[in-house]
């Protein structure tokens, strides 16, 4: 059974079937399901919490997922790390080449870096940010993450996420979020793939709140994506791959585990085209914070902070007058972790490639290289600078970034990042305003 469709709204209590009436009338867990299916409910949130944060979801699938082996360790993924280490972290500005694709047969999971992060699983607290790249699709084998929810977010190449929810097609310029535990097999559409993936240990990812800005405006409900049911009746030998406590487990299934027939709730996958993000600018003088593109963001224990904000740089008319239109430099008090998708970065005229990432920790100075600020100090204000194809994202967080041992002594890091400000002039004279 093989249906590709979408359900609009973020968070929205779905109800899909993939076969007529096979969701119960008016109850959850009846005693007989329609076509002899077994009911199973999905919880991402404690019961108790307020019910706007609650998600949840009731499932009717062929087979209960209780129906598996015992899990013994994999270690097929020695690149997904979930310890970030406890001693000094470097305060240096961190810069890093794409990853290249691997030379050999690999899929997803194996595919998978660890770049970076903080916190852990067990105190729900915290990210791990990670690079893949992969050339060959899942197959028999699944995945489910008990550790945290998943952010992806390609940059080379198509994925097919094939979950127990229904089928999610994404390409660069979309991103996918899939819940705690949701099982899932990530195809390839195209030969190599390549990108980015967060966990998420903390609060669930969720829209930031507008505030001044009204009721319209960055990232719209109506723009994001769920899958409508869809499964698969297959019977055979088949994988399942599961994270939990940072390490991975492996146990052995008679069937495939996407056999959820029909499903209601708002504990779901999801998925959204960054290009329909509607951004958010000055059209005076200075700019606003850099929070103005936030995408998602999962929330804190301390009020206004975030345990991490997605935000985006896309495509935009910069139009404000006596002003240093690029972003300017600073000091934050946040981790920011950044990734490029596709074209240049306003920030950086050379250096910072799609595929690539970069790290500028807590009070670590950066900003525009000495090329764009000579550029940016020189344009004519008079005319919008119009900024086109390009696609950066940053994922930022109050606590310190640590990057891994595997992005230290990788061999895309670049020795020479410090050189981008090294050839700013002194222009002080105290005797000219």
């Amino acid at each position: 059974m093989e249906t590709l469709g979408y359900q609009t709204g973020f968070g929205n209590n779905c109800a899909t079937e993939a076969l007529p009436n096979a969701l119960p009338a008016g109850r959850n867990s009846p005693q007989v399901c329609p076509y002899g299916l077994y009911a199973e409910q999905l919880s991402g949130t404690a019961f108790t919490v307020p019910r706007a944060e609650a998600r949840r979801s009731w499932l009717y699938r062929i087979r209960p997922a209780a129906l598996q082996n015992a899990f013994t360790p994999f270690n097929g993924a020695p690149s997904w790390l979930h310890q970030f280490g406890s001693g000094p972290v470097t305060p240096n500005r961190l810069r890093w080449n794409p990853l290249e694709i691997p030379s050999v047969p690999t899929d997803f999971i194996e595919g998978i870096r660890t770049w970076a992060g903080n916190g852990n699983s067990e105190d729900l607290s915290g990210v791990s940010i990670n690079l893949y790249a992969a050339n060959r699709s899942m197959t028999k084998r699944f995945f489910y993450n008990a550790d945290a929810e998943m952010l992806i977010v390609p940059q080379l190449g198509r994925l097919r996420l094939a979950t127990e929810l229904g089928l999610i097609d994404i390409e660069p310029c979309e991103i996918a979020v899939i819940p705690r535990g949701v099982r899932f097999r990530v195809e390839l559409t195209d030969a190599e793939a390549r990108g980015y993936l967060l966990e998420n240990f903390a609060a669930v990812l969720r829209l930031p709140e507008l505030g001044p800005i009204g009721s319209n405006g960055l990232a719209n409900a109506r723009d994001f994506l769920t899958p409508v049911a869809w499964y698969e009746d297959l019977d055979g030998e088949f994988e399942l791959i599961a994270k939990f406590t940072g390490a991975f487990w492996r146990t052995t299934l008679s069937h495939s585990p996407l056999d959820v027939v029909a499903w209601h709730g708002n504990n779901a996958p999801y998925k959204y085209d960054l290009r329909r993000f509607n951004t958010i600018g000055s059209i005076s003088h200075d700019h606003p914070d850099p929070c103005i593109f936030t995408v998602l963001t999962s929330p804190s224990d301390t009020p206004g902070t975030a345990n991490i904000d997605f935000a985006i740089f896309p495509p935009r008319i910069l139009a404000m007058e006596n002003t240093f239109r690029p972003p300017w430099f600073h000091r934050n008090i946040a981790g920011e972790f950044m990734g490029l998708i596709q074209g240049i970065y306003d920030a950086k005229a050379k250096g910072f490639l799609p595929g690539g990432a970069s790290l500028h920790n807590c009070m670590t100075p950066h900003g525009p290289d000495a090329e764009t600020f000579e550029k940016a100090s020189n344009a004519d204000l008079g005319q919008p600078d119009y900024i086109r194809n390009t696609m950066a994202f940053m994922f930022e967080t109050r606590r310190v970034i640590r990057p891994s041992s595997i992005a230290l002594t990788s061999p895309a890091l670049q020795s020479d990042y410090d050189m981008a400000w090294s050839g700013f002039k002194k222009h002080f004279n105290p005797a000219k305003i």
